[in-house]
């Protein structure tokens, strides 16, 4: 592994995405900045980092909250110049319209767009004054429409996009990769696996048909490789789903 002067920040780096996308990157000697609502559960991605030979700096964080945000990165570019932000921060929920309180739809929209907002801009303030730095987005099929239930969902991943769009319009000029990615499938995570429980049973769960599901470690790699785009040809959205999802 050959360390590099850089640093990636991953907001949400939970368990699955969040954490494969550190370790994608670590792998390749950056320095990764983790932070998610409850810290302490980052525990197992440090150790496999470190014990990969990697560096990894951990730490509880609100994406909602301006102030830990801006902290945030600014830690992160202090230890090591701020090169990648990734804003993963999820709030996937599915309520009937008229069982979807105030307070869920005001949650999942500072979770899914406004903390976005706030991460994009973070980072922009410090990338600018190098000329350099990538800002991606990790947007869902419900960036694309809304559904049956996903009124809150899909309104805060349409928002999340937009802002994307016009930060990327905005910053491209002047160097910064800015880029939204589109995951349009079920990833492979317990939520996933236990919403088909509910819906198909045990014997759904036995008889998934191969990569049905999309690998976390698929997802990291796409990001690697928008990372790696050469600027003359630069992605803004790209939308991944397994071979055999309908679309």
């Amino acid at each position: 592994m050959n360390s590099r002067n850089a640093s990636v920040a991953v907001i949400g780096a939970g368990d699955y995405i969040g954490a494969a996308v550190a370790k994608r990157f670590a792998a390749e000697g950056f320095t990764i900045f983790a932070g998610r609502r409850n810290g302490d559960k980052l525990a197992p991605l440090v150790a496999d980092i470190e014990g990969a030979g990697g560096r990894i700096f951990a730490r509880s964080l609100d994406a909602r909250k301006e102030d830990e945000i801006a902290a945030f990165l600014q830690d992160a570019d202090h230890l090591a110049p701020l090169e990648v932000c990734v804003y993963n921060v999820g709030g996937n929920v599915n309520y009937p319209l008229l069982e979807t309180t105030e307070r869920v739809f005001r949650k999942v929209w500072e979770m899914s767009c406004y903390g976005g907002f706030l991460a994009g801009r973070e980072a922009a303030r410090l990338m600018l004054g190098r000329g350099r730095g990538c800002i991606f987005f990790t947007g869902a099929t419900a960036s694309l429409r809304g559904g049956v239930g996903y009124a809150a969902f899909a309104s805060a991943k349409f928002g999340l996009r937009a802002v994307a769009q016009s930060a990327a319009r905005e910053l491209g000029p002047k160097n910064i990769h800015v880029a939204h990615l589109i995951i349009d499938a079920g990833v492979d995570t317990a939520w996933v696996r236990d919403m088909i429980r509910q819906r198909e049973g045990e014997a759904g769960l036995r008889n998934l048909e191969p990569d049905r599901l999309m690998k976390p470690a698929s997802v990291a790699e796409a990001y690697w490789q928008l990372y790696r785009q050469p600027r003359d040809a630069w992605t803004f959205e790209q939308e991944i789903r397994p071979y055999g999802e309908k679309w």
